[in-house]
């Protein structure tokens, strides 16, 4: 034993010789560890796997799903790092709240008429239980995107419409516009995910309703909070906070007409956060928060606007203080939609900050629940093609630059790149005339703004096609075990509370 004591010892010492990184090493990792420290945390592994032999069967009278749209498997190994760092360790050692859960399994993401899919068509598939198209929201494959007249007879019930159905609340939590794809399928039917509103629905396809107008119609959605104020305010209206003319062309303020149909019940509207904060859930019926003309902030970016917005764990703990009121139990949408856009942008700084913010709100909702009664869902909808490169040294920041080598061209390149996007353009991270990469040797990399480079130049990134994970918690959670089409997610969530299709079993 003191063999492997003085082997480590002597590595540490090794280390020491090492140039510019050695200080760093020393620092990060404090010790050696030996393998009686590997032994030990494994045993404490499976101690803990030991506890599920005991399967939770319970009824979910609960059931929350957390969307990370765009939170592929590199982009958490990436967030679990940063969040370890910025906590003062190593980061690789880390784990994320929602990684602690107990069953976890893996979902294939495609759309049936692409291998490489949108946010749309997977919504569907998670949120509706079929997989369809490209571009689709909330019908089967038998429609065709843009084509008003194949979605009658094609639309599939959400999971969200089947809580209401059984008299449980319901609500969605979005970092995005509440009419954007991922929080769309579950309330709407649409063969077109960019009919947002009236304007959008082109000449000869006004019988299809746009998708706030779907989202006012349906009037038992009880919490509805996120952005995109435009797309239910007239061109005639000018938002409050940027100034900017809604969308709106039909002269409706659905809006007003939100409130009117909740004249029977304490409604709330607010669109920053000082009017959330004063939102008693206690004395609140219904809650509709619009917190930005488009799409909510990044997180890095929130604290410095003006209005103010909520962070996505106080909208979390908001929601679920209201939608818990009711003994049927309630249905959670929570979507961190903006780490998808800011991979779109190749923004690692951002798309990372934001898994964190949305980690957080993983962790109140378990909080506020019991796993006895309450089912627990973590998963993305797709991935994005960021890779995590090179052999940089433990511990080395994972925004930063590979500490360990240069690339072949003997410049340096960061941890994180993209496969393609905005770094590979002109603008930004481009090869010059001689296909020479830039040198980015004084670039600061962990710079919020900083464009990430990309190999093939887009003007906006591309999704991932890979698997993504499923994280899972609460009753019947087991159930998620292995390899699964993404549509099973559906399936699960409304075994697990027994509504839907799957009442028998109880």
């Amino acid at each position: 034993m003191a063999r492997n004591h003085r082997n480590c010892n002597t590595m540490i010492l090794s280390s020491l010789l090492l140039v510019f990184y050695s200080a760093l090493l020393v620092f990060s990792l404090g010790r050696c560890q030996p393998a009686e420290d590997w032994y030990q945390q494994a045993q404490e592994s499976i101690a803990n796997a030991r506890l599920l032999e005991d399967l939770n069967k319970n009824v979910a009278n609960n059931i929350i799903i957390f969307l990370g749209d765009g939170m592929g498997v590199p982009t958490v190994t990436s967030a679990r790092i940063l969040k370890g760092q910025l906590a003062g360790d190593t980061g690789e050692e880390h784990l994320l709240n929602f990684e602690q859960f107990p069953h976890v399994g893996l979902a294939k993401t495609y759309n049936t008429d692409r291998q490489v899919p949108d946010s749309a068509g997977t919504a569907t598939a998670f949120l509706c239980g079929a997989k369809t198209k490209y571009g689709v929201i909330g019908l089967d494959d038998g429609a065709i995107r843009g084509e008003c007249d194949t979605s009658f007879g094609n639309d599939v019930e959400s999971i969200l419409e089947s809580a209401q159905n059984v008299g449980k609340s319901v609500g969605i939590v979005t970092t995005t516009r509440v009419t954007h794809a991922t929080p769309a399928a579950s309330y709407a039917h649409s063969p077109n995910r960019s009919w947002e509103n009236d304007a959008d629905v082109p000449v000869g396809h006004q019988e299809c309703k746009d998708i706030a107008l779907q989202m006012v119609e349906n009037t038992g959605i009880q919490v509805i909070l996120g952005g995109g104020r435009r797309n239910f305010r007239t061109t005639s209206q000018s938002d409050p906070e940027s100034g900017s003319s809604g969308r709106r062309r039909d002269g409706r303020d659905l809006i007003d007409e939100w409130l009117s149909s909740k004249q029977q019940y304490e409604a709330e509207y607010v669109w920053n956060s000082d009017g959330f904060s004063k939102v008693d859930p206690v004395k609140t019926d219904y809650l509709l928060g619009l917190f930005e003309h488009s799409h909510m902030n990044y997180e890095v970016d929130r604290p410095q606007d003006i209005a103010g917005e909520p962070h996505i764990a106080e909208m979390t703990k908001k929601a679920i203080e209201i939608l818990s009121k009711n003994p049927k139990g309630f249905f959670l949408l929570v979507e961190g939609g903006r780490i998808d856009h800011a991979h779109h942008g190749n923004l690692a700084h951002k798309s990372l900050h934001d898994v964190i913010a949305f980690d957080e709100a993983v962790q109140m909702a378990k909080n506020m629940t019991s796993s006895s009664d309450t089912f627990i869902v973590v998963t993305a909808d797709h991935s994005h093609v960021n890779t995590i490169t090179g052999n940089p040294t433990r511990g080395n920041p994972i925004l930063g630059k590979v500490d360990s080598q240069n690339g072949g061209d003997n410049l340096p390149y960061t941890t994180i790149i993209y496969a393609n996007g905005p770094g590979g353009s002109d603008v930004y991270n481009s090869y010059n005339s001689e296909g020479i990469r830039p040198n980015i040797t004084d670039v600061e990399t962990d710079d919020p703004s900083y464009v990430n480079q990309a190999l093939v130049p887009l003007s906006s990134e591309t999704h991932g096609g890979e698997d993504v994970a499923i994280y899972a918690e609460g009753p019947m959670a087991h159930l998620v075990h292995g390899q699964h089409e993404q549509h099973y997610i559906f399936h699960v969530m409304q075994y697990a509370a027994c509504i839907g299709q799957y009442t028998e079993h109880c």
